[in-house]
């Protein structure tokens, strides 16, 4: 391993006092930052912070004992806005590009900002993914991103603040657990609903991974469906009118077509797994970090985020990718897109 040292260059504004009491300064070239760090140490530093899930402390601990860079906590804030900054504009190009996905899967989960409770919520798409932290889970967050008029399909749990948006999928992996909750309770029609069910699930998600490694068309798909459906929902209507099962079947008897969207519309998955996958990154990150302080923090946190994990699933070099992102921010230039293909 080769010894590491910063680069250091030096810029001199020499300041001069006319005659006429006027004091001039030269201005620094176009590009140069007026800080002491450059765009590779921001982008380097935003990753420990982030990616890395490192805190202040110890990534200005890791700058000066790795790097030879003298850092503390309180400027590596400094860097954590600069970076976050720099990565605004493609962040909401991709708010923007939201609306306009065929699919969307959702998943959120709480977190902690100074005080408050807040949620990390995740939007997948089918080529970036979007991290946004916020004070709320109410179905108000969905329509400042999504808009009232969203006709796409959104996969996510059964909770209510999804439904009055788009066409829902709800999650077959969620189901199954509930199915295996009947199965391993006391009363005996609980137990004989969820065998019955997850017979029929096993079926589903066997025909599915058909679909998925190409050996089963999707014509064919939705045919060999039709038998599974019809139990399903003959099974949930038997427990409709029956007591002992009544809560259970309930609501999924009554929004019984939020559970068969990936049966009819091609991209749509049986299972909210890509928005559970990608907001495990930032459950790991609040268990190590116990949440933002503040704001600014949160605004750090939900687009560093969105461009590790849009870069990982587009095969981009993320580190590369986020110092053109300052150079761009330091020079005045159109910031490099998250867009796939742009």
């Amino acid at each position: 391993m080769p010894e590491i040292k910063p680069s250091v260059i030096e810029y001199q504004q020499h300041r001069l006092l006319c005659r006429c009491g006027t004091l001039t300064c030269g201005a620094l070239p176009d590009g140069v930052p007026s800080g002491q760090a450059g765009p590779r140490l921001i982008a380097f530093s935003a990753l420990l912070m982030s990616c890395f899930r490192q805190s202040k402390r110890r990534a200005a601990l890791f700058l000066s004992m790795i790097l030879g860079q003298p850092a503390s906590p309180g400027w590596m804030v400094s860097l954590q806005k600069l970076a976050a900054r720099a990565v605004q504009p493609a962040y909401e190009e991709l708010v923007g590009q939201l609306p306009e996905e065929p699919v969307l899967y959702i998943d959120e989960s709480p977190s902690k900002e100074g005080r408050a409770k807040s949620w990390i919520w995740t939007f997948v798409a089918a080529t970036f993914t979007l991290f946004a932290s916020r004070t709320s889970r109410a179905a108000d967050i969905l329509a400042d991103w999504l808009g009232q008029t969203y006709a796409g399909v959104i996969h996510c749990d059964r909770a209510r603040m999804y439904w009055s948006f788009g066409r829902l999928q709800w999650c077959w992996a969620h189901l199954k657990r509930d199915f295996q909750g009947l199965i391993d309770g006391s009363c005996p029609t609980a137990q004989r609903l969820g065998r019955d069910l997850m017979r029929a699930t096993k079926e589903l998600f066997a025909l599915w991974q058909k679909v998925r490694d190409g050996t089963l068309s999707r014509p064919a798909f939705r045919q060999q469906m039709e038998p599974i459906r019809a139990e399903v929902e003959s099974l949930l209507l038997r427990g409709y009118f029956d007591a002992r099962v009544h809560g259970f079947c309930k609501g999924l008897w009554e929004h019984r077509e939020n559970l068969w969207a990936f049966v009819e519309v091609e991209g749509a998955e049986p299972t909210n797994n890509a928005a559970e996958q990608a907001l495990r990154q930032a459950v790991i990150w609040r268990k190590l970090s116990f949440g933002t302080q503040s704001a600014g923090g949160s605004r750090f946190v939900e687009r560093l985020l969105t461009v590790v994990e849009t870069c990982r699933r587009q095969k981009r070099d993320v580190f590369g990718w986020l110092v053109a992102a300052v150079e761009a921010r330091f020079a005045g230039t159109p910031a490099p897109s998250l867009l796939s293909g742009v």
